[in-house]
């Protein structure tokens, strides 16, 4: 089959497009012909090597995918060849007792397609039957690839840890990534006011309009002030930072009395400058985030079944052009989710 992976971690120039035997499903899981897959961010991460992350070489990149199943293993009782699905990407053993309390993105085993195991920027993928889910019927191949590893994790910042309620004032540092755009849809989604940032106007102007209230130019840095003026000096409810370093003491500052930060990622590094004294007392409250569970992913599929929800889609790619769809991702020119179309 065909597929992009490299055989030693690196820069873009590991990355090869090539052949690799097809994979054979095992107990419980299906084999998947893929029709589209997505880019993330954790993508360039794996491609550099993650510390405490050991992946089998040659290792396929890609954790977001839709495909038609091609193949079940021993086992296998809900799917069948020709099913249209698309893929959760967190797989948990199912035992465990964070999993058992329905928390499977807290597993001690908790890993990614992709990310730990072969991912989805191939002809073919293996994954647990649990983790193939039904296609929405109205959204194309490219869209279908585009949201569950973002909106996922974005669904459980917003509905499950904030408890984003209608009314409340959601702040999006640095517009324009995938986990970014999918906030926005899901916050407008639940009718809250929506505040982004980004160093980029073009950017600032494809959110407003897909109907976020203001914009901010983060470019000068203190973009905290900015937003006391547009609230009235009162801050705003939530704010959803994944940039992390370069930005996480103004998103801080930008917070009310009582507000929520939420995090998923540190792009620009891990150990920000701290406002500890701030935090205690406005009480703050920070929340980590890491993907979702299998009933979060449930709850989202159907906003999207039901045309509630809707991805964005910024290019898209052949599989064997997944180099310089990787580049626009890594140079950060993208608006939404680059995908690669893959059959």
């Amino acid at each position: 089959m065909k597929a992009i992976f490299f055989r030693r971690h690196g820069g873009p120039d590991v990355i090869e497009y090539g052949d690799l035997p097809v994979p054979s499903p095992g107990p419980g899981q299906v084999l998947v012909r893929v029709k589209a897959a997505a880019l993330n961010h954790l993508d360039i991460f794996v491609r550099r090597g993650i510390p405490g992350i050991i992946v089998a070489l040659p290792h396929i990149l890609g954790s977001d995918g839709a495909g038609v199943v091609e193949s079940v293993g021993p086992g296998v009782t809900c799917l069948k060849s020709g099913d249209e699905v698309v893929l959760n990407p967190g797989i948990d053993c199912g035992k465990c007792e964070f999993c058992l309390k329905g928390e499977h993105s807290l597993c001690v085993s908790f890993h990614l397609i992709g990310e730990h195991i072969a991912g989805t920027y191939a002809e073919y993928v293996v994954a647990p039957e649990i983790n193939a889910c039904p296609k929405p019927a109205g959204l194309s191949w490219e869209e279908a690839a585009a949201f569950p590893l973002t909106f996922l994790t974005a669904w459980r910042m917003l509905v499950t840890k904030a408890c984003a309620k209608p009314g409340e004032t959601l702040l999006i540092i640095g517009i324009g990534s995938g986990v970014g755009v999918a906030a926005l849809r899901i916050a407008k989604a639940l009718g809250l006011n929506v505040l982004v940032t980004s160093g980029s106007a073009e950017k600032l102007v494809r959110a407003k309009a897909l109907g976020a209230d203001g914009g901010i130019d983060h470019s000068p840095g203190a973009f905290s002030r900015e937003v006391r003026r547009i609230t009235g000096k009162r801050g705003v409810d939530i704010v959803l930072d994944s940039v992390g370093k370069a930005t996480w003491k103004e998103s801080i500052a930008s917070l009310a009395r009582g507000g929520k930060l939420l995090t998923c990622g540190a792009t620009t590094g891990p150990n920000p400058e701290e406002d500890i004294a701030r935090i205690f007392w406005n009480q703050l409250t920070v929340y980590g985030s890491t993907m979702g569970t299998h009933a979060e992913f449930a709850d989202m599929l159907g906003m999207f079944r039901d045309g509630r929800l809707s991805p964005v889609v910024d290019s898209v790619f052949p599989l064997a052009k997944a180099k310089e769809a990787l580049a626009r991702l890594e140079e950060k020119r993208q608006f939404g989710k680059i995908v690669l179309r893959v059959d």
